[in-house]
C-alpha cells in the first residue's frame, strides 16, 4: 500500500509538469491551431538561461521571474519573426518549420552551454513537510506552481479586457479584427505566454532529470499525451490530462517495468484520436451539410 500511495504522489509530481508543458502546448494551438512540436526544447533553452544567471551570482527566485519574462519575449520574436510568415503556407511547411526550430534550440544549448549533464537548484527545502514518506518538497512544490500558473491564467482570461481580446482572437479572428482588436498581437502574446509557461516547467523538472539539451525530449511526448487526453483546445482539460498521464506513467513503471512507460503515453495518444479525438473536455465540432 505504502508502494502505490508513493507512486501516485510522485506522479502527481511529475504530472504537474507535463501539466504545464502541455498547458503551453494548449495556448499555441488555441491561438494559431497549430502543435508547437518545439515547445519542449524553447523550455530547455530558457532553463539553461535560468541556470547561467543562478552561476552569475543571482538568487534563484530572481533569477525564476526574469527567465520566465526572457521566455515571454522570446516567444513573441519567435511568433513574429519565424511563424507569422508562413501562417498562410501549407500545414506541412509549417510543422517543417517547428521541427526545424527543435533542431535549432537543440544544437545551440549543446553548443553555448556544452552535452554536460548539470545540476540545476530546487528552490524547495531538502527534507520531506511534516515528515511525511510519500512525496518530497519539490515534488509538492511543483504541484503547488502548476496550480498557480492554471489559477493565475484562468483570471486573465476570464476578467481581464487583455485575456478577453485574446479569447476573442483565437476563436473568431475575422470578427476581432472588426471590433478593433490586433489579432496578430494577440497571437504573438499567446505564443509568450507560452514561452513563459514553458520555461516555468522547464525549471521545475531540471532538478529531478538534471540540465541537459535533451531532457525535455521524452517530456514533451508525455505532455501531447496528456494534452490529447484532456482535449487540445482545453486548459483545465490539459492540466487534469497531465495528473492522469504522470500517475499512469509512474503505477505502470512501478508494477510492468520501465521499459513500457513511454509506451504509456503513445497508447493515449494513439487511443484518444480513435476514440475521442477531442480529447475528454475539448469540444466537439459538428458541419451540417
Amino acid at each position: 500500500m505504502d508502494l502505490i500511495l508513493h507512486q501516485i504522489f510522485s506522479g502527481l509530481a511529475t504530472g504537474g509538469i507535463y501539466a504545464s508543458v502541455a498547458l503551453a502546448l494548449v495556448m499555441i494551438y488555441q491561438a494559431t491551431h497549430l502543435v508547437n512540436f518545439a515547445q519542449g526544447e524553447l523550455a530547455m533553452f530558457s532553463t539553461y538561461i535560468a541556470w547561467s544567471l543562478i552561476q552569475a551570482g543571482f538568487p534563484y527566485w530572481a533569477a525564476f521571474f526574469l527567465t520566465a519574462g526572457l521566455a515571454f519575449l522570446l516567444g513573441v520574436v519567435i511568433e513574429r519573426v519565424i511563424v507569422r510568415p508562413v501562417e498562410d503556407a501549407p500545414i506541412m511547411s509549417v510543422v517543417i518549420v517547428f521541427i526545424g526550430l527543435l533542431v535549432i534550440f537543440n544544437s545551440l544549448a549543446g553548443w553555448i552551454f556544452s552535452y554536460t549533464i548539470k545540476p540545476f537548484p530546487s528552490p524547495f527545502p531538502a527534507e520531506p513537510p511534516f515528515g511525511n514518506r510519500y512525496v518530497s518538497s519539490h515534488e509538492l512544490g511543483s504541484i503547488a506552481i502548476t496550480l498557480v500558473v492554471l489559477s493565475l491564467l484562468f483570471v486573465f482570461f476570464r476578467y481581464t479586457p487583455l485575456g478577453l481580446a485574446m479569447r476573442a482572437a483565437a476563436q473568431n479572428p475575422v470578427s476581432s479584427r472588426l471590433v478593433g482588436i490586433r489579432v496578430g498581437w494577440m497571437l504573438a502574446l499567446g505564443w509568450g505566454l507560452a514561452g513563459a509557461i514553458g520555461a516555468i516547467a522547464g525549471m521545475m523538472v531540471a532538478p529531478t532529470v538534471f540540465l541537459e539539451p535533451n531532457m525535455m525530449s521524452g517530456i514533451l511526448l508525455y505532455a501531447f499525451a496528456a494534452a490529447l487526453l484532456g482535449g487540445i483546445d482545453s486548459p483545465g482539460g490539459a492540466v487534469l490530462g497531465g495528473f492522469i498521464v504522470g500517475v499512469l506513467e509512474n503505477l505502470v513503471g512501478s508494477f510492468l517495468g520501465t521499459e513500457l512507460k513511454l509506451t504509456v503515453a503513445l497508447v493515449l495518444i494513439v487511443g484518444v484520436l480513435v476514440v475521442r479525438p477531442s480529447g475528454l473536455f475539448g469540444k466537439v465540432l459538428v458541419t451540417r451539410v
